[in-house]
């Protein structure tokens, strides 16, 4: 967590002609792609901020009272990488092509969708590191064990069965807002939450989630971040979290 400025921010800012810095951005948002956005008009908070990260190629066009229009890192996971890869140029810029991606690789094989689509990028395209990834699997299969044990009441070695262990993963959405909170001071989070009464994706019709994810689980993460924030090194979070709100995370250092 205290190496991703230098991993994420220094290439960034010397990308964009910057000088040099070790320190957090002052204020980010982590926009979310709930349906609850819909019922919103965070655009110009969104906006309001240094850093605005988008996920998954989310578009903004006609949404921009909802989600606003400002975007400075697209955060995608290689599936994404993936499907743009296979246009012409690598079109992976729905936000224009000076904004930089940064992204996980969830299969192997999309590491060939790297080495073509980086050298047409004017924008730096950086993939998470490994550790980090695994810090952000950790963490999440933790509170999904925990979950699972304490709503189902049946023993934790059944949680491998219940959630197709081999397949489960973190969502983009988490380890976007882990990325926050490694290179930001504030960080707000917007589009977070499910409701019956919103679609699943503010900007598309799909209708249900992907089983590979427990987005319950991460829910209850980041209660105890906003709720329960613990001494550290790293950040404390101070914030009254509710369905469909912006949510001020702050590092406490």
């Amino acid at each position: 967590m205290l190496e991703l400025v230098s991993q994420v921010r220094v290439p960034i800012d010397r990308h964009n002609g910057l000088v040099r810095s070790e320190r957090r951005y002052s204020s980010c948002a982590v926009v979310g792609n709930s349906g609850i956005l819909l019922k919103s008009d965070y655009g110009e908070l969104i906006d309001s901020h240094e850093i605005v990260i988008r996920l998954n190629n989310a578009r903004t066009g006609g949404f921009e009272r909802n989600v606003g229009s400002k975007t400075n890192i697209s955060f995608v996971n290689s599936n994404i990488l993936h499907l743009c890869a296979r246009r012409e140029g690598c079109f992976c810029h729905p936000y224009g092509r000076t904004v930089p991606i940064v992204m996980y690789i969830c299969q192997p094989v999309h590491f060939l969708d790297y080495t073509l689509c980086n050298s047409s990028h004017r924008a730096p395209l950086l993939i998470t590191d490994l550790r980090f990834d695994v810090l952000c699997t950790r963490i999440v299969k933790y509170y999904s064990l925990k979950r699972f044990v304490e709503v189902t009441k049946r023993p934790v070695e059944e949680w491998v069965s219940a959630h197709d262990g081999s397949l489960f993963h973190y969502s983009s959405g988490m380890q976007a807002i882990m990325l926050a909170l490694g290179i930001c001071d504030k960080v707000s989070i917007f589009g977070f939450g499910k409701s019956t009464s919103a679609k699943h994706h503010y900007h598309t019709n799909q209708k249900d989630e992907l089983h590979l994810h427990d987005y319950e689980a991460e829910y209850d993460l980041y209660r105890d971040l906003v709720e329960s924030p613990q001494k550290s090194d790293n950040s404390g979070i101070v914030c009254h979290l509710r369905e469909g709100h912006a949510c001020p995370y702050r590092n406490k250092n």
